[in-house]
């Protein structure tokens, strides 16, 4: 525990998170601030929680934090979902990012299960 940078799984959704932002900068149809702010900060939350779960005293905590970015990967699906159908970005754009997500979620439900022992 406490070395979250080592964890493959906070690197990736760390990568992602940049990911996010890049594309909700570069995408000129994305007025709708509501959603670019959400999408934002639900993939932020992702590797944050990973970061701070890895830090606390116990597994118990742990594994809190980590449900908790599992919860925040489920919005970011959505809100990537919602996005695409509304055109803000491609469909092949969202089928590469939510693969991503499945594995991250593939991921932590392994972390967790490590950790619940």
């Amino acid at each position: 525990m406490g070395n979250f940078k080592e964890l493959k799984v906070w690197q990736l959704s760390k990568d992602l998170a940049v990911s996010i932002y890049r594309l909700t900068n570069n995408i000129n149809q994305f007025k709708d601030f509501g959603l670019k702010d959400q999408m934002r900060r639900s993939s932020v939350s992702v590797p944050s929680n990973i970061a701070e779960g890895d830090h606390l005293d116990t597994d118990k905590q742990s594994v809190r934090h980590f449900y908790i970015a599992r919860g925040s990967i489920a919005e970011i699906r959505t809100q990537l979902a919602i996005a695409t159908e509304v055109g803000y970005i491609s469909q092949k754009q969202y089928d590469e990012l939510e693969q991503e997500y499945e594995r991250i979620s593939a991921m932590l439900t392994a972390l967790i299960k490590h950790r619940a022992k």
